[in-house]
């Protein structure tokens, strides 16, 4: 699987392990973050894996930051897009079977690495149900 990650200075540690972890998986990875602990603006790095997403260019997207709400939000502007803010490995789930969300984004400041890790794993795994879920993502687009 190819995976674009993404994060601002809140999240560098949480992104190096994360992919650390889906190198070892066998995955490809895509590192659109910033190595730096020091302040950054986060679209800068959000941008760029949202674009990749919606091009269809790699799988799935990965987003870190302290909330995890700023790289939703700007995530979520892009068409085909549906970023989904998770904290627990069961909204993680929930997010992939009824909403077929597509960016992972992941409140550094509010999780810690291995339960991060652990959504990661979901994230990746949880298949999207459709069916009734179908119905509802389709309205989700503005256009």
């Amino acid at each position: 699987m190819k995976i674009a990650i993404g994060n601002d200075h809140a999240g560098t540690e949480y992104k190096n392990t994360i992919v650390d972890h889906l190198k070892n998986q066998g995955h490809e990875v895509m590192n659109f973050g910033t190595d730096s602990n020091d302040s950054v603006d986060y679209p800068d790095f959000v941008h760029p894996v949202a674009e990749a997403v919606s091009k269809g260019q790699v799988d799935f997207g990965i987003l870190i930051c302290g909330s995890g709400n700023g790289v939703s939000m700007t995530a979520n502007k892009h068409q085909k897009i549906r970023a989904a803010l998770c904290w627990t490995k069961e909204i993680t789930e929930l997010a992939r079977q009824h909403n077929d969300a597509n960016i992972l984004s992941i409140p550094a400041r509010f999780t810690s690495v291995p339960q991060a890790t652990g959504m990661v794993d979901a994230f990746l795994t949880t298949p999207f149900e459709g069916g009734r879920h179908q119905n509802r993502v389709n309205k989700i687009a503005c256009s």
